[in-house]
């Protein structure tokens, strides 16, 4: 009966340890880039990011769940231009002095086999709160190179229409959708 009574204790032990628990990883603030695209009067597409970025992405591998919590810092946008950069941050486009963060909190990740392919969250721009919907377009979970742990990397993207987040100023003539790209890399805590 002893024995018995070990043996399942050892079995149990294992199968606890089978299931794997969620683990959490933080952005990389240095390869972590949210961009953005519109049309710019039907001249050109133009291309512009942010330049820091926070957040953690927790993930379930053996439940094939997960969370992505993303805090851009609406300041830091990056259009290759400083006199651009200060025209995007006023009242009218991204209101930085007010409103100084956009965030993106997911509800629901989908899985096609053991990869993501689909993000839906709440994106909050300006205080405005849309859901919206991220595709996965690449995926990779592999042991980092340089900092020697488990690393996870993804892009993702979905479109807005800008006027739906108070930021809508010369649309339609400057492209009221505006495409949103985010290239992450994040490394487990």
């Amino acid at each position: 009966m002893r024995k018995s009574l070990l043996t399942l204790a050892v079995m149990a032990s294992a199968t606890v340890s089978a299931f794997a628990a969620p683990e959490t990883y933080n952005l990389d603030p240095n390869h972590t880039f949210p961009s953005f695209s519109y049309s710019h009067f039907g001249l050109s597409t133009q291309l512009s990011r942010f330049n820091k970025t926070t957040g953690t992405v927790t993930l379930d591998k053996a439940a094939k769940t997960g969370a992505v919590d993303v805090v851009i810092d609406m300041a830091s946008v990056n259009t290759g231009s400083n006199l651009f950069n200060g025209h995007l941050q006023g009242e009218d486009f991204l209101d930085t002095a007010k409103y100084p963060t956009a965030t993106f909190k997911s509800t629901k990740v989908v899985f096609e086999g053991d990869k993501p392919s689909t993000i839906d969250g709440n994106l909050t721009i300006k205080g405005i709160t849309k859901p919206v919907t991220l595709k996965v377009t690449h995926y990779k979970n592999m042991a980092h190179p340089v900092a020697k742990k488990d690393a996870i990397g993804a892009n993702a993207s979905t479109t807005i229409k800008r006027s739906e987040f108070n930021a809508g100023k010369h649309a339609p003539n400057v492209g009221d959708e505006v495409t949103i790209t985010l290239a992450l890399e994040a490394i487990k805590e």
